[in-house]
């Protein structure tokens, strides 16, 4: 149910579609006076919305640092968190998606001898489409750049991140594999991502990968010119913040 309403409260919460919504009030509503009302809220919520450079900073500020080890700075296993593989259901294939970076930096990792093992968690992302698991490719993938099986924990039977860090510490702790470890996910997520796995009892070093929002000097255009595509970037960070919010309320944080 948590699963299911999750995915329910990222579609509330998309500037996107609340703009949808008012363009919809301010063409369709009856009241004169509201109409012109939410053409106005409409064309601000636009202006704001589409601006790259405040989600750009915001991004930026939300993101957990870029972390450099030492050469001599090893763990356990690193924790690759799932999410960057899309499946295509006609032909049962995985496609790396934008957080492919998690992976590259796994692998870069464990050849470099900063983990001596590679975890990776995440089943079905899907609400219906149960049968396809994460793990089960990317354990594939790793097999193929030459790390051995028995380097290779997977696990996929739980959804979100909160329930990952639980099923991901009783697995460890049964094959009594030692904290502390290497968290590996996207920047973006990281903060969530951490207080999960800390909530769970696991004492995790943040190794963030895919850094969407880099801190370069700010362009004319990244200032001043709409992006349509800066609504994509609302949705990544609203859903990590909210998704925080959500975990500390009910205990998962």
């Amino acid at each position: 149910m948590f699963f299911i309403l999750s995915k329910l409260l990222n579609f509330l919460i998309s500037p996107f579609y609340w703009l949808l919504f008012f363009i919809a009030m301010s063409l369709f509503g009856k009241n004169a006076i509201r109409k012109k009302r939410f053409a106005i809220i409409s064309i601000c919520w636009l202006v704001f919305f589409t601006n790259p450079f405040i989600i750009h900073k915001l991004t930026l500020a939300w993101q957990q640092p870029r972390k450099v080890l030492a050469q001599n700075e090893n763990y356990s296993s690193g924790i690759v968190l799932a999410g960057f593989i899309s499946f295509n259901y006609k032909d049962n294939q995985g496609y790396y998606g934008q957080a492919a970076d998690r992976f590259i930096q796994a692998l870069r990792l464990y050849k470099l001898g900063h983990i001596k093992k590679i975890v990776i968690t995440g089943g079905s992302g899907s609400i219906w489409r149960q049968q396809y698991k994460e793990a089960d490719f990317v354990k594939e993938q790793f097999l193929k750049q030459g790390i051995p099986a028995q380097d290779i924990i997977k696990k996929k039977k739980k959804k979100n991140t909160f329930e990952n860090a639980v099923y991901t510490k009783k697995i460890l702790d049964s094959l009594k594999i030692p904290q502390p470890y290497l968290l590996i996910t996207s920047a973006l997520h990281m903060k969530r991502s951490l207080q999960a796995f800390s909530k769970a009892g696991m004492n995790c070093v943040p190794y963030p990968a895919n850094f969407i929002a880099l801190d370069n000097p700010p362009t004319f255009a990244s200032v001043l010119m709409p992006a349509a595509s800066a609504f994509t970037g609302w949705d990544l960070l609203l859903k990590e913040v909210i998704g925080l919010w959500v975990y500390k309320f009910t205990g998962k944080a």
